[in-house]
């Protein structure tokens, strides 16, 4: 198999913007970290759309695309099963709950929705687990981060939020 074969069934993805916010990131407990600091915060001021018991949902800050949520535990823990049962049944009620908001609110064609579990799996905020939807467009990808290092985004945080909450229910 060629380089070019290769190049046909595997495709780099690069990122680099999110660079800058995985080194401003990092913190080894929950009183330097910004998903436990969060909910003390205003929700306009979070960008926190809903709280939940033993969870809540948010607008990533530095957004692989507009509407770009995380579904956030409470606890401070690193990883999935390190949560108890309800707060799992929870946290996905708040993907389905987001999914439902994002389509009516934004109307993406598709969505990736994942968790990045320690450093070496992307994971920007490691002692922190929580859950990635990002909704997606045909074409929502362009040559702008690659060659910038910047990302455009059509949508601003403010606008996104404001749409999310008037399309939210669970």
């Amino acid at each position: 198999m060629s380089k070019d074969d290769i190049g046909q069934y595997f495709r780099i993805i690069w990122a680099p913007w999110r660079y800058e916010y995985i080194k401003t990131t990092v913190s080894k407990d929950k009183h330097g970290c910004i998903l436990c600091k969060l909910p003390e915060m205003d929700d306009e001021e979070a960008y926190i759309v809903y709280r939940g018991e033993y969870a809540y949902v948010v607008l990533n800050a530095f957004p692989y695309n507009s509407g770009h949520l995380m579904i956030v535990p409470y606890k401070h823990v690193a990883s999935l099963e390190d949560l108890s049962i309800d707060e799992l049944i929870e946290i996905n009620r708040l993907i389905i709950a987001s999914l439902k908001a994002l389509r009516k609110a934004m109307n993406p064609e598709g969505f990736n929705i994942g968790v990045n579990i320690g450093r070496v799996a992307g994971a920007g905020i490691e002692e922190h687990v929580h859950v990635h939807v990002v909704p997606r467009w045909c074409g929502d990808s362009n040559f702008m981060p690659v060659i910038s290092g910047y990302k455009s985004l059509p949508v601003s945080l403010m606008e996104t939020y404001k749409l999310l909450k008037k399309h939210w229910s669970i």
